[in-house]
Order: structure tokens, then sequence, then C-alpha cells
């Protein structure tokens, strides 16, 4: 059995993927910070509604629920778009707006966030390899 085809294994691992990709985004912002006329960037955040209305395009249906408390499947390969993401505080004379402590702040909230998704990923594989190889009783 592949546990990577779990549907919270497939969430939680499309959830790190984009944690690096906005790690990524972060240091080219900071490693722009002295480039004249440079914009920061950021990671679209993806709304739920959006993905499930992308998914029905896709696949030419539209989710329809049976009951109020069922939840529909997405599928994991969901593109990562970037956007403009203005420092609001500050704008250099050259026209730059990367702030380096506001990068710094988002980069620590990423990898809290990163970790944290890693720490429930492994409580997740734990809890499953526990219930496969206990002995029955």
């Amino acid at each position: 059995m592949d546990f990577n085809n779990l549907p919270l294994m497939q969430m939680m691992t499309k959830k790190m993927s984009w944690l690096s990709r906005r790690t990524e985004v972060i240091a080219h912002n900071v490693a722009h910070a002295d480039t004249p006329g440079y914009r920061a960037q950021d990671l679209k955040k993806a709304s739920f509604s959006d993905m499930v209305r992308k998914e029905a395009q896709v696949s030419g249906f539209t989710p329809v629920r049976t009951n109020g408390a069922h939840l529909v499947g997405l599928k994991p390969s969901m593109p990562f778009r970037t956007e403009a993401a203005p420092d609001s505080f500050e704008t250099s004379i050259d026209d730059n707006d990367v702030s380096i402590e506001q990068q710094l702040t988002k980069l620590g909230e990423t990898q809290m966030s990163y970790q944290m998704t890693l720490n429930l990923y492994r409580k997740h594989l734990e809890m499953i390899r526990t219930s496969l190889t206990r002995p029955a009783r």
C-alpha cells in the first residue's frame, strides 16, 4: 500500500511543496532587496472554493454533495502562482519595496508551518504503521 496515495498525505505533501516554493520566493525577494525597481513577490494563497471550481472545469463534472457533512476530494496537482506582494511599510528611493524585516517574518511563519505539517505527516505515518504492525488481541 502506497501511503502517498491517501488524500490526507497528498494534502500535507502539497502544503509542504507550497511552503517550500514560498521559501524560494522569499529568498528571491531578499536577494533583490537592493535591486532598483524590484517589487516583492509572494505565492498566491489557494482558496478551497477556487480549487473545487478548477477541478470541476478540468474533469467536466460539478461536485454534488449528497450530505451536508461530505467533502469533495481534489487532485493534488495545483500550480503555485506568484503575485505582487508589496511590503507596504517602506519603498526606497530607487523604487524597491522589499522590507527585509517583513520578508524574515514571512520566512519564520513559513518555516513554522512547514515544521508543523511535517510533524503531522510523521505522526500520521506512525499511527498507520502502528495499526498495521500490532498483533490482534
